[in-house]
């Protein structure tokens, strides 16, 4: 979680809500990681979590990425939340809940629906109150 903080650190300097994310692999290898790029590139599906799902599969050249973990800073949106199930991830880990737009138990629960094909084990809460302060503080910064 503590890269995933530093990468999440990234995304302010492009005006972008600081939240990063990770992928490492079974044998704890990191396969991919980015930070929120949604100002920066101009694109709406600039999200940390979908960033660093594309670089895993670049990486391991497949899209499938069983074995390996997301790790990212705040609970993943519907998008998000599909995109990992979707690539069969096996474990999300999560720091801060998202309260207004969470797909992983706050609004929605996407990953544990039981009509899916994929369900990922889910660990919620690592390091949630570093997590949550940095987009708290971000928010401040804009008002």
């Amino acid at each position: 979680m503590r890269l995933a903080l530093a990468e999440a650190g990234l995304a302010p300097m492009t005006g972008d809500v600081p939240i990063g994310a990770l992928v490492v692999g079974a044998d704890g290898e990191v396969l991919g990681r980015d930070h929120n790029r949604r100002e920066a590139d101009a694109d709406p599906a600039g999200h940390a979590e979908v960033l660093a799902l594309r670089s895993a599969a670049a990486a391991l050249g497949s899209w499938r990425l069983a074995g390996c973990t997301l790790i990212v800073t705040m609970e993943p949106c519907s998008m998000c939340a599909g995109a990992l199930v979707l690539a069969r991830v096996d474990r999300l880990v999560y720091g801060a809940a998202d309260p207004k737009a969470g797909a992983v138990g706050s609004l929605w629960d996407l990953v544990r629906d039981r009509r899916l094909n994929h369900r990922p084990e889910v660990i919620a809460g690592v390091l949630a109150d570093e997590c949550g302060a940095l987009v708290r503080g971000f928010f401040a910064e804009q008002r």
